[in-house]
Formats: structure tokens, C-alpha cells, sequence
């Protein structure tokens, strides 16, 4: 089965952006991991988008049907499914649009990819991170926690409010306070 990975910026007090949708370097210091996440999406093998984190790209030129500028960079031809009932746009063989429900979609996806070493990275955005989790479908978070707190924002999980045990399986420290932590999602 594959893995889903929950690989996201967040404040101190787990905002994966601020109450206006801003996920900018102005909130996240997104050069001070020495390239360590550029390097990591590498590991993935598709990602996973709400329609929110995708449209965030359309202010720096992005396009719908285009790859998201940031998976692109870090990882050319990573295949992009963007969960939407409200976009449209013809889906091709980099960036699928999925219309149906995202649970059922993600479960038949874990179950029919067979590769035990293929990961898709959940990239945002906190709602669907939060449907997900509430159907025990996210394997592991990697949270790129930075050291500022900005007391409203968007959730890492919307608005789940499920209790879940976590197990600490690695953790990076950063000179500018970040630190990475990596989780296994016990359910």
C-alpha cells in the first residue's frame, strides 16, 4: 500500500498559513533548511492538492492544468491531484483534476498501488489534510514548524478535531529555530 505523507510548513501554533490564505516567505522561512525540502519532495511520486493550495500558485503565474511551481521545481513530472468540485480544467498527464469524493479516491488509490516504497505527498490544504485524517488515510506528518506564532490562521487539519497518537521518528533542528519533525500517525 502506498504512503501518505502530510509534508507542510506550519507556525508554532499550527497555521499552515495565515486567516488571509498568505503562506508566504513572509510567515515561513522557506531558504533556511539547506535545501533539505527541495531534497525530500524528491522521495514522492505524486501530490496531493486542495483546490485553495493550488489556486495559491495562480498569483505567481501559474495556471489551472499547470504543475504547481513549487512540486516543479523540486520534482519535475510529479504527478499533480488536485481535489476540486468547483474548478474546471482539463485534467492531462501531469495535473488530474478529481471531482469525486476525496476519501473513496484516496483509499482506492492506497489500495491499488501496490508499490510499498511509492509515497504521495499531501501538500495542503487543511481541510482536505483534515478529511483525510479523519479516515485514517495520512501515514505520516512532517511538519516544518517555524518559530513564529501568529494567533489565527488556517489549521493544519481545518476543522477535524479528531484525537490521534503520534511517534516521533526523526527530527531536524535548524539555526533560525526551525526544527522539522517526522511522525508516524497512529490510528
Amino acid at each position: 500500500m502506498i504512503e501518505l505523507v502530510y509534508h507542510v510548513a506550519v507556525t508554532a501554533d499550527l497555521f499552515i498559513a495565515d486567516k488571509n490564505g498568505v503562506a508566504d516567505d513572509s510567515v515561513f522561512l522557506y531558504a533556511d533548511d539547506g535545501g533539505d525540502f527541495f531534497e525530500s519532495v524528491r522521495q514522492y511520486h505524486a501530490v496531493f492538492m486542495g483546490r485553495k493550495t493550488y489556486e495559491y500558485g495562480f498569483q505567481y503565474g501559474l495556471k489551472p492544468g499547470e504543475p504547481s511551481g513549487i512540486a516543479q521545481a523540486a520534482h519535475p513530472g510529479l504527478k499533480h491531484y488536485i481535489f476540486s468540485n468547483q474548478m474546471e480544467f482539463e485534467s492531462n498527464e501531469q495535473v488530474e483534476l478529481v471531482k469525486e469524493d476525496v476519501v473513496s479516491f484516496c483509499a482506492r488509490l492506497k489500495q491499488e498501488t501496490t508499490d510499498q516504497q511509492k509515497k504521495i505527498w499531501l501538500c495542503g490544504g487543511g481541510n482536505l489534510a483534515g478529511k483525510l485524517l479523519d479516515h485514517q488515510l495520512i501515514d505520516t506528518l512532517i511538519l516544518k514548524v517555524n518559530p513564529i506564532i501568529l494567533g489565527e490562521g488556517i489549521p493544519l487539519f481545518g476543522a477535524s478535531k479528531k484525537k490521534i497518537d503520534l511517534k516521533l521518528t526523526d527530527i531536524k533542528s535548524y539555526e533560525s529555530g526551525v526544527i522539522v519533525p517526522t511522525y508516524q500517525i497512529i490510528y
